[in-house]
């Protein structure tokens, strides 16, 4: 069984480089909308059982958009376990801004085993991995014998999450770096059952045309 993972679309707080986490949102951008429906067409010919999706309005927007490029009719569920990250303080706030203020701050795109949220009442680390987990691991073993699922969600938590499903430690989790907005990232599974095997990671190529 193969889950999809896609980040979503670029939004007005992404472009201005502010923290957007689990309780901030801001609108997608026009032009996200174009990649979004790129992405959609590359993947219009999988019969996905489901597609699960962040309850944050930029993840159901771009959810809804993927689906109206698909051949087959495919129910959407948003779940709250699908947020981003909870970044508390920080969130609305530009990056350039909290890298002076909160300087350990950073170690959440490096190393989330030295990440301490608490100085802006952030979201723990390992709280976010374990609700990221059992709503992935829950939906995988839901449709384990229909098909492949489609999850869309924020960059941070899938950055995080993804390579924690296939086992790698907390201190390795960014090692591979971000996802951008409307990339594309598979893990596949036989039986549902952690650990996953990482077959794609943040590819773009469907965005060039």
């Amino acid at each position: 069984m193969q889950l999809y993972f896609t980040r979503h679309g670029k939004t007005q707080w992404n472009l201005e480089g502010r923290f957007q986490g689990r309780e901030g949102d801001s609108p997608l951008l026009e032009e996200s909308y174009a990649e979004i429906a790129l992405l959609g067409e590359y993947l219009k010919e999988i019969p996905f059982a489901a597609i699960y999706t962040s309850s944050a309005k930029r993840a159901v927007n771009t959810a809804e958009t993927l689906a109206k490029h698909l051949n087959t009719k495919v129910p959407i569920y948003a779940l709250d376990e699908l947020r981003e990250f909870g970044f508390g303080q920080l969130e609305g706030r530009k990056f350039v801004e909290v890298n002076q203020e909160f300087p350990e701050a950073s170690r959440m795109r490096d190393r989330l085993d030295l990440y301490d949220p608490s100085p802006f009442a952030g979201e723990k680390v390992g709280h976010m991995l374990r609700r990221m987990e059992e709503a992935i691991v829950s939906a995988c073993q839901r449709h384990l014998a229909e098909g492949p699922i489609l999850f869309v969600g924020h960059g941070a938590a899938f950055s995080a999450s993804i390579p924690w499903l296939t086992g790698q430690p907390l201190a390795q989790l960014r090692e591979m770096g971000g996802l951008k907005n409307s990339s594309l990232s598979i893990l596949e599974t036989t039986d549902g059952i952690l650990p996953y095997q990482l077959s794609l990671w943040n590819d773009t190529h469907f965005l060039e045309k």
